[in-house]
């Protein structure tokens, strides 16, 4: 993905959450060079990868497969026990119109997808098989939607509105994006900790990062980029 690009889905998520009147925390709009004056205050940032994340899942078509994130909150796997530590994750996530994020799921992360605005969020899951990691096309799976179950059949189409969300356990594939002529979707993520490195697994090899050709400087800095402490 060129820079020059990802400068442009920034200012459009800033410019749509602006909108929606959803605030980011003061150093979502940092500059390159006010991170390089970043000490130990902000080493939580730096170490759980909060902030922007835009991909394309190794495409090179983000309009029809990729995702911009912004996380919030998160913790670590490796963390040990302590009251201020947090064991949990908040994730914003900007879903255009037939958008896809590819089919994946979690060895441990358990999350609820929210549809927080905007257009009509559609998802597909799927069992997994636990010792194959195999996608089951032929197992019903039972959901929770805001808390009243459901079973639906594997790949159905489940439809949230802005305000539903559905929650979606470990080994459950699953696979979003917006609906046709809806808008964007400002959906957001409460999760346990998440682990992008060791905890992600796609049905098909993909990378999570993109490669970034630099063709301008950044206008803010990815969640993977950030520079060590000025001590």
């Amino acid at each position: 993905m060129k820079r020059s690009f990802i400068n442009a889905k920034l200012r459009e998520a800033i410019s749509f959450l602006d909108a929606h009147d959803f605030h980011l925390p003061a150093w979502a709009t940092w500059s390159p060079d006010r991170w390089k004056s970043a000490g130990q205050e902000a080493e939580e940032i730096r170490l759980r990868k909060l902030g922007w994340d835009v991909t394309d899942f190794g495409s090179g078509d983000y309009e029809n497969t990729g995702l911009v994130l912004f996380t919030i909150r998160n913790g670590r796997m490796t963390d040990p026990p302590d009251p201020f530590v947090k064991n949990y994750c908040e994730k914003l996530l900007l879903i255009g119109e037939n958008q896809v994020t590819p089919t994946h799921f979690h060895f441990s992360k358990m999350e609820d997808i929210i549809n927080r605005a905007g257009g009509r969020l559609v998802l597909e899951l799927w069992n997994a098989d636990r010792e194959t990691e195999r996608l089951d096309e032929t197992t019903d799976l039972d959901v929770s939607i805001d808390g009243m179950r459901r079973t639906v059949s594997p790949g159905e189409p489940i439809t949230l509105s802005p305000g539903e969300s559905i929650t979606l356990p470990p080994y459950v594939y699953h696979r979003f994006h917006g609906e046709p002529a809806g808008g964007t979707v400002l959906g957001g993520e409460v999760s346990r900790v998440n682990d992008d490195a060791r905890d992600n697994r796609f049905l098909h090899d993909l990378p999570r990062f993109p490669d970034i050709e630099e063709d301008v400087p950044p206008l803010h800095l990815l969640c993977t980029e950030y520079p060590p402490a000025n001590s």
